[in-house]
C-alpha cells in the first residue's frame, strides 16, 4: 500500500480511537507508537526506537524525553508526548526545548498521538525554535503535509535535506497563518496599509473603525470570486465547447463537488503554464468522472485530466494527438513531476 493511502487509513483509525484514549501512556501505545511504526521504525528496539531517553538538563540529571529515534547510537529525533485529549501548550513546547539543546538531535516533535508538531534550530544554533516549521493533524490531513511526512519516513530520512527546506516550510506557514487572521479579523495595521493604496484621506482612528468591516468583507469576497470564478464557468460551458464523449448533465442531479485538492491542483499547473502561456488560458472544468484541466476554455483542448479519488490518485496527460498517458500519484504536489509533460501539452495550443 501506497504511503499516503496508509496515512489516511491510520487516520480513520486514529479518529476511532480518540474518544477512548484517557491517559498519555495510552496515547503513547494506541496512536504514538503505531504512527512512528508507520513512517518505518522498529518501535520495539531500544537501539533505534529509545523510551525514556536520557537527557541531562544543566544540574538537572536524569531528566527523560519519552522517546528518541537512534543513529548511529546518537539521538537523531527527539518525541515529547502529551495525552491526546489535552492541548500541546508553550509549556509542553519548552520542555522538549530544554531537552533539545542537550542533545545532539537535529529534529524534536511535540505530540498527544493526533497533532504532530516538528521543530528544528533555524534561527540559532542547537536551540530549538519556538515555533515548528510543520504542524500535521491526523485528523485534518494535507496532500503537502502527507509529502513531509514522507520525508520522516526511516528509508527516506535526510538531517540536511529536510533542515534545507524546513525554513521555506515554517514561514510559508506563518504567512497563511497570518493572512487567515487578517482576512477573519484584520489588525489596526493591516487596515492602515491597505487604506494607505486607496484612500486618501487622513487615516484616523474614526476611519479606520469605519472601514475595518468593509475591508474584511473585501478580502473575503475577493478570495470567494478567485476560487469560484471558473467553477461557474465550468457550470455553463459554451455550448460549442462540449465535446461529443460529454454529454450535458442534469444540475439539479450532478453530484459534482470540487474539492480542495482538485483546486490546488489547478493552481500548480497554472503555476507551470505561466512558463509558456498567459495563465488566463489555462481554465479548469469538473466532471463525475474526473477533474478536467484546459486551454482557453475549450473542452477540445485538454492540458491534462486528474482523478484523486481515494483508491486511485493520477494525472493523465494528452499528447498532440490527444492520446493520454497515465501517471499514478500519491499527492497534489507529485504534480511538478510532471512539468515537462504538462509544458509540452500547453505547447500544443500556443
Amino acid at each position: 500500500m501506497e504511503f499516503a493511502s496508509k496515512i489516511r487509513e491510520f487516520s480513520k483509525r486514529v479518529d476511532t480511537l480518540k474518544d477512548g484514549i484517557s491517559t498519555e501512556e495510552a496515547a503513547k501505545t494506541s496512536l504514538v507508537m503505531p504512527f512512528f511504526n508507520l513512517l518505518g521504525y522498529d518501535v520495539f528496539n531500544p537501539l533505534e526506537f529509545t523510551p525514556e531517553f536520557t537527557a541531562d538538563v544543566g544540574i538537572k540529571k536524569g531528566e527523560k524525553v519519552d522517546y528518541a529515534i537512534m543513529r548511529d547510537g546518537k539521538p537523531v529525533i527527539l518525541i515529547e508526548c502529551k495525552c491526546s485529549n489535552g492541548d500541546l501548550s508553550d509549556k509542553h513546547g519548552s520542555q522538549l526545548f530544554r531537552y533539545f539543546g542537550t542533545s545532539a538531535a537535529k529534529f524534536g516533535i511535540l505530540t498527544n498521538g493526533i497533532i504532530y508538531k516538528f521543530y528544528t534550530d533555524l534561527e540559532e544554533s542547537n536551540k530549538m525554535d519556538l515555533s515548528p516549521f510543520l504542524e500535521v493533524d491526523l485528523l485534518d490531513i494535507k496532500d503537502y503535509q502527507i509529502n513531509e511526512l514522507k520525508k520522516f519516513c526511516k528509508e527516506n530520512f535526510d538531517t540536511d535535506k529536510i533542515f534545507s527546506t524546513a525554513s521555506e516550510l515554517k514561514y510559508s506557514n506563518l504567512i497563511k497563518e497570518y493572512m487567515a487572521q487578517e482576512f477573519d479579523q484584520p489588525s489596526e495595521e493591516f487596515v492602515r496599509h491597505i487604506l494607505g493604496a486607496v484612500y486618501e484621506g487622513q487615516k484616523t482612528q474614526k476611519v479606520i473603525d469605519k472601514y475595518k468591516p468593509l475591508i474584511k468583507k473585501s478580502l473575503n469576497t475577493f478570495v470567494n470570486d478567485l476560487v469560484n470564478q471558473k467553477i461557474t464557468s465550468a457550470l455553463s460551458p459554451q455550448e460549442e465547447d462540449i465535446e461529443e464523449d460529454e454529454p450535458e448533465v442534469d444540475k439539479k442531479e450532478s453530484k459534482i463537488v470540487t474539492t480542495e485538492d482538485e483546486l490546488q491542483a489547478y493552481y500548480i499547473i497554472r503555476a507551470i503554464g505561466a512558463e509558456v502561456t498567459d495563465i488566463e488560458n489555462i481554465t479548469h472544468r469538473d466532471t463525475e468522472s474526473y477533474f478536467g484541466i484546459l486551454f482557453g476554455d475549450n473542452n477540445r483542448k485538454p492540458i491534462c485530466r486528474i482523478n484523486l479519488d481515494k483508491k486511485q490518485r493520477r494525472i493523465m496527460i494528452p499528447d498532440a494527438q490527444k492520446n493520454f498517458t497515465t501517471y499514478q500519484i500519491e499527492t497534489v504536489d507529485e504534480i511538478y513531476k510532471y512539468k515537462k509533460q504538462i509544458i509540452d501539452s500547453i505547447k500544443n495550443y500556443v
